[in-house]
């Protein structure tokens, strides 16, 4: 969007001009006012897409608000240090443990400064990070946290100390992360901007129109460009003491897992290292949550360790089962082209995900027990047994065969295991009309071509 480059910031590239490391850089604020500093970030912030913050102005919308001149008075109080961040939306959405995980929706202008101001602060701090850290890093994800953990397992490591931090994201003390920064970060316009966005607040909606604003005392919210880093910084004197102690240690987030030979073991280095979050980063542990297990009963990015090998966790599969249950809902009241779409979505983007377990016999039980799903579904869409009688004609059923499965008195999930339906509804039909095979895209990820 070439109009972010409406007004050119008074700094140059600060390396360029000096020679000093950027870290050590009392001019860190011009870099992230350059404006092609702000193009990347406007191109990710449009990718990510996401919900209006409580100005109401989407995606969509915010180019037409630049070409209207709105961006030159934020580039203009964020250079003169008046800029001040709109209050986040507070929104929440279901955990997978039947609780609920608060997001903090920013605006789509506070979007786009937390992501410039997240693309200079991550060279300057991402090289100096853990190995072992994994969570929203350049050329890293879960899956290789999974792995490592998989490999410290086959070294003879068993137990798992599972570490759970409450509400980390609502917890984060300010002052503390302020001086992490600042051991790197010595431009202080800069620290008083991000400052601003700790304390800028959030609102909730209440009844009708009203909303409820409170003030952010402590916490990073999740939802903003900016959060992840922020964790990782505030997450990081955890990793370096686990490696000075010589910990095998793989962590993702707020989520992470010490691997040790014994239980006893075990049980110490849980005191130990809660002792450790409390006093030194002034983070809550979950007791009842946080324990000591044997590593084919840990819980670790949705999976768990048998034998050495990764294996879905069976909260993981619980969960997969009601996402397809809610995609396959007798009251959705979609087209069925729709529906398919919807479903061969989800499981393209959960395969690419747990696909790296041992698993693909499950990914066939899966398949199986989909289609009867979805041929469920169909089955509903028809309704009437006119309808249902002219359908499976049409999809190639005899008549005979197809008045006996149109009159049929089973319900619709017995129905739908009936001869004439599979015949009509068969794999190669449900496949032709979009639907996605969990066991293609499970060997496609293990034997690729």
């Amino acid at each position: 969007m070439s109009d972010l480059n409406t007004r050119t910031p008074t700094g140059e590239d600060v390396t360029q001009r000096t020679g000093m490391k950027p870290a050590f850089s009392e001019n860190l604020l011009e870099q992230v006012l350059r404006p092609e500093n702000f193009q990347a970030a406007w191109k990710r912030v449009r990718a990510n897409k996401g919900a209006a913050g409580i100005d109401g102005m989407t995606i969509d919308e915010f180019p037409a608000w630049v070409k209207a001149g709105n961006w030159i008075k934020v580039t203009t109080d964020l250079e003169t240090g008046q800029y001040s961040p709109s209050p986040v939306r507070r929104v929440e959405i279901d955990k997978p443990d039947g609780g609920k995980r608060q997001l903090g929706i920013p605006t789509v202008t506070d979007r786009v400064i937390q992501q410039a101001i997240a693309q200079v602060l991550t060279p300057i701090f991402d090289p100096d990070f853990s190995n072992n850290s994994f969570g929203f890093r350049p050329n890293r994800n879960g899956q290789q946290a999974v792995k490592q953990v998989q490999g410290i397992i086959k070294t003879g490591r068993r137990f798992a100390v599972d570490v759970d931090l409450s509400k980390f994201f609502d917890r984060v003390n300010h002052d503390l992360l302020m001086t992490h920064l600042g051991y790197k970060v010595r431009d202080k316009r800069l620290l008083k901007l991000i400052k601003c966005y700790l304390r800028a607040g959030l609102t909730l909606k209440l009844n009708g129109d009203n909303q409820l604003y409170s003030e952010s005392q402590e916490g990073v919210p999740q939802g903003g460009p900016l959060s992840p880093l922020l964790a990782n910084i505030m997450l990081d004197p955890l990793d370096k003491e686990l490696e000075k102690r010589g910990h095998q240690f793989a962590r993702y987030a707020d989520d992470f897992t010490i691997l040790v030979k014994s239980k006893r073991a075990g049980e110490r280095v849980l005191r130990s290292i809660s002792g450790y979050l409390q006093r030194r980063l002034k983070l809550v542990v979950n007791t009842t949550k946080s324990h000591v297990v044997k590593t084919s009963e840990s819980k670790f990015l949705g999976f768990t360790f048998k034998g050495g090998r990764i294996q879905w966790h069976p909260k993981t599969l619980l969960k997969f089962k009601q996402q397809i249950r809610q995609l396959t809902n007798r009251n959705w009241g979609v087209s069925m082209k729709y529906q398919l779409f919807k479903i061969s979505q989800y499981l393209r983007g959960w395969i690419n995900y747990f696909g790296i377990a041992n698993c693909y016999q499950l990914c066939v039980d899966l398949d199986h027990w989909i289609r009867r799903r979805v041929r469920m579904a169909y089955w509903r869409q028809w309704r009437k047994p006119r309808t249902k009688v002219r359908s499976l004609m049409r999809l190639g059923v005899h008549v005979q065969a197809a008045v006996a499965c149109g009159i049929t008195s089973k319900g619709p999930w017995r129905s739908a295991k009936t001869p004439g339906i599979n015949q009509a509804l068969s794999l190669d039909y449900l496949k032709s009309q979009g639907l996605y095979s969990l066991r293609d895209g499970w060997i496609k990820l293990h034997y690729p071509e």
